[in-house]
């Protein structure tokens, strides 16, 4: 193991083997899918038509005999259907968009918030925090899980949160220089937004007091991270979570080797499948990144499927837990634009309450500098002419942000504007240069 780079202590369970790993893995998904099935009325019915029950699980590879959950399902229980606590014991709920209005909802009980904020700590930990660090936290707060639980893992870590949120650029520039975070806790992206912003001002980003980078919500490239760590002369580590598991805190690298997150296996358990056949793969192949929640009251997931690929790798600066590959894509068409997950699906409802606009409309990516870029172009009403839906070019801009909660530019276009398919619509344009 490589020389520590924080004067934190890590947990126990952090040092341990990874037989004892297995045993306690073994312990909890018993205990998870016997909760699941016991007080989901929504697992109890899956695991019953799959024709299989908590108690013929002996080992872990048994898991592999239970069925997927996907976000349809949360979708088709909405809000709190997926629940398997009495609501008097729900703490929290957050909530991520949805690809048809409607959030994907996730509750928490107490000890889940606790056990939510005990990896984040130890994210933090391993990202390569030391006592005393005031981390500036940029992250959304509200129903994005990304803010909160941030913020609840700086302070279960014994550190100083600095709660600012996103947005307010020129704002966040004048507090980091007069509050004198150590670590930032943001999208990439954003990084490089304030890095800017730093210059505007005639600061040179490297000067500050910031000595890590915690960056997660959008993919970012190893070019990126270098980038990062050069302008701003900071360490830069990859967090990786998503809200239907937990929110941020289910893997995150370790500063020590920075080679891709490391799994916290004791609370979320990873399979990697063939996204096509649902196939459990071995590690070290690519494929579809699974989870099954191990130890979440509130809103236990069993084999949720993530769409996002990558595969599983051995531990090294924590030996006995998994690392996972940079996510390299997805397996649907979610775009991530700028940390904000946006659906077409999203984008054709929207227009459909248009009457001034025709179905036909293509999503476009572009790059401007390190930031990525949605250009809506949609057709004009049939019969209509551009410059006439004026108006309508301008509320669907509005309502994009006010529902999706990302800017994007719209193009109308005239009748035929868009070009057709015979099979199935091109509406994702992807004009970003290739990584």
């Amino acid at each position: 193991m490589s020389t520590r780079l924080t004067d934190l202590p890590l947990e126990p369970i952090e040092t341990a083997s990874r037989d004892e790993l297995r045993a306690l893995q073994l312990e909890r998904l018993k205990w998870s899918l016997r909760h699941a099935y016991d007080n989901s009325p929504v697992y109890r019915r899956k695991f019953d038509e799959a024709g299989v029950h908590p108690d013929q699980v002996q080992t872990l590879a048994d898991l592999a005999r239970f069925p997927f959950t996907t976000k349809q399902d949360l979708r088709d229980n909405y809000p709190f259907g997926m629940f398997a606590v009495p609501q008097d014991r729900v703490a929290r709920v957050h909530a991520s968009s949805g690809t048809t209005g409607k959030p994907t909802v996730v509750g928490y009980t107490l000890k889940d918030i606790d056990t939510w904020a005990t990896v984040m700590a130890r994210s933090i930990r391993a990202a390569g925090a030391r006592r005393c660090d005031k981390v500036h936290v940029s992250y959304g707060y509200g129903l994005f899980t990304g803010g909160l639980g941030a913020h609840y893992g700086v302070e279960k870590a014994g550190l100083t949160a600095i709660p600012f949120g996103g947005g307010q650029t020129e704002r966040q520039v004048q507090l980091i220089m007069d509050f004198k975070p150590e670590i930032i806790m943001v999208t990439p992206s954003y990084m490089l937004a304030i890095a800017d912003e730093f210059e505007r001002q005639g600061i040179d980003p490297a000067t500050t007091s910031l000595r890590v980078g915690i960056f997660g919500a959008e993919p970012w490239t190893p070019e990126m991270r270098l980038a990062i760590e050069k302008r701003m002369n900071i360490s830069a580590v990859d967090i990786y979570g998503l809200s239907e598991v937990m929110g941020p805190g289910v893997a995150n690298e370790c500063a020590e080797t920075k080679d891709g997150p490391t799994i916290w296996e004791d609370h979320f358990y990873p399979e990697i499948i063939d996204p096509d056949t649902g196939e459990v793969l071995p590690d070290g192949e690519f494929g579809e990144l699974v989870f099954t929640s191990l130890t979440k009251e509130a809103m236990p997931v069993v084999r949720y499927r993530t769409r996002d690929l990558t595969r599983l790798l051995p531990g090294t600066a924590r030996a006995a837990f998994r690392r996972m590959e940079k996510v390299t894509g997805r397996t649907d068409d979610m775009m991530i634009v700028r940390g904000v997950n946006v659906f077409p699906s999203q984008i054709e409802e929207l227009i459909l309450k248009r009457p001034e606009l025709a179905p036909h409309y293509q999503c476009v990516l572009t790059r401007e500098g390190p930031m990525d870029l949605l250009t809506v172009r949609v057709e004009c009403a049939h019969g209509g002419e551009p410059a006439t839906a004026q108006a309508a070019r301008e509320a669907l801009a509005r309502d994009i942000k006010a529902y999706i909660g990302v800017s994007a530019g719209i193009e109308v276009l005239p009748t035929g504007g868009i070009e057709r398919s015979v099979g199935k619509a091109r509406r994702i344009v992807d004009q970003r240069p290739s990584r």
